[in-house]
């Protein structure tokens, strides 16, 4: 069994629970249900970086990445920096993360903020848009294609915007359909962890161009963005570069200027 299975199975144990202490009408009444999402979609065509930036204390690949910063600083120093979106872990047994670091990004900047979590069920969209999320992500290779239907249709009735992720072409040619946004391309095999920005320009031809293009993991230098720049990539999710270091605000502060000049 891989890593992905694990996290499954240990996800829908996670949601039933969650579900039986805080239910559906209880999200639907908080604060933030009610708020006017940001297009992350939007924010990526009109952006010359593209840069999605990420908050991630750990992972299973990587272990511990950075535990000492906290949420908000990292928010601010997102934004200030001039990034697209951030995007925000809330699975906690394998990334540390909560729905809280959620909360806070949201009351601490006014980036889109997607939701980077395991989606299993549509009470995880229900619970992104309560917490404040603008973007959720659907990893194609643990959803079916009807499942994909049905939460992207949802994530579009609560105004999400939606990312699909796909691994290969045969996730892909099932997963598109008019109810996504964004088709996200991760260059990192989930079953053996390595990586190769390969997986990003065989795909980008398969990618009807009514979707925006993302790239993601495996991209740690300008370098990347420029190979990946001409197979019309428009959105490129960093996470663990400028998580490693301490002031991850400056770091991609700096990654865009090198990037733009």
């Amino acid at each position: 069994m891989n890593i992905l299975d694990k996290i499954v199975i240990d996800k829908r144990k996670e949601v039933e629970l969650r579900k039986s202490v805080i239910p559906i009408y209880q999200l639907e009444t908080s604060v933030l249900f009610e708020r006017d999402t940001n297009s992350l979609t939007n924010r990526l065509r009109e952006s010359k970086s593209g840069i999605i930036a990420e908050h991630k204390r750990r992972s299973p690949s990587k272990s511990v990445i950075n535990q000492n910063l906290n949420v908000q600083d990292v928010a601010k120093g997102y934004e200030n920096a001039g990034v697209c979106g951030m995007s925000v872990l809330t699975d906690g047994k394998y990334f540390g993360g909560s729905l809280d670091d959620l909360l806070v990004a949201r009351a601490s900047c006014d980036l889109p903020l997607l939701r980077k979590e395991f989606i299993i069920d549509k009470y995880q969209i229900i619970e992104a848009k309560a917490y404040g999320a603008d973007v959720i992500l659907l990893i194609a290779a643990i959803l079916s294609r009807d499942e994909i239907k049905q939460f992207s249709e949802l994530a579009k009735q609560l105004n999400l915007d939606v990312l699909l992720e796909v691994h290969n072409e045969e996730e892909l040619h099932k997963s598109i359909m008019p109810s996504l946004d964004m088709l996200g391309v991760n260059n990192r095999n989930l079953k053996t962890f390595e990586v190769s920005l390969e997986t990003s320009k065989q795909l980008s031809q398969l990618i009807p161009n009514d979707f925006v293009k993302v790239s993601e993991s495996g991209i740690s230098l300008v370098e990347a963005i420029k190979t990946l720049q001409p197979y019309d990539y428009r959105g490129f999710l960093i996470g663990e570069n400028f998580m490693k270091t301490d002031n991850p605000g400056a770091s991609a502060t700096g990654f865009i200027n090198e990037l733009e000049s």
